[in-house]
């Protein structure tokens, strides 16, 4: 680390400490040459996930339009706020452990229907029919019929 007083490009750590909400870390250093001490902090990089729309353009991930869109399937279903927000953790979290810094909008609709369908069925259909662009009511009751009989497969 270089020395902000005279420039040195050694020194060492004296105190090292997590700052308020261990977002970083807060080291006291003290350069090798004039003795003067500075602070620096230490944070993680994390590079930016690119969703990739279906009209191919890119935007930034943001949690909070994945949020959105969870929130609203489950309007007035009996799912509560910290179930929807773990689901947006959980997906949030599989695609920052992902290799791949770039991600199609659909792996995450497949992702959110996923954790929806194990949830609540009537969110799962709310979401699912936008998703998926239902253009008819025979799309819809074939989903509906499709999810009936995974019901009763998975009951007996």
């Amino acid at each position: 680390m270089k020395c902000p007083i005279c420039g040195y490009t050694e020194s060492r750590v004296v105190d090292s400490r997590p700052t308020e909400g261990n977002s970083s870390i807060r080291r006291r250093r003290e350069c090798l040459s004039c003795q003067k001490r500075f602070t620096t902090y230490e944070v993680v990089e994390s590079l930016p996930l690119i969703v990739i729309k279906k009209d191919n353009t890119h935007e930034i991930f943001d949690r909070n339009k994945l949020l959105a869109g969870i929130i609203k399937s489950c309007y007035k279903c009996p799912v509560t706020t910290r179930q929807m927000e773990q689901i947006a953790t959980e997906i949030e979290t599989e695609l920052q452990n992902s290799l791949n810094r770039e991600i199609s909008s659909k792996h995450i609709g497949v992702l959110v229907m996923d954790k929806l369908k194990a949830l609540n069925d009537v969110a799962y259909v709310r979401f699912a029919s936008i998703y998926r662009e239902f253009k008819d009511l025979e799309t819809f009751m074939q989903e509906l019929e499709n999810l009936k009989n995974e019901k009763e497969k998975n009951t007996k």
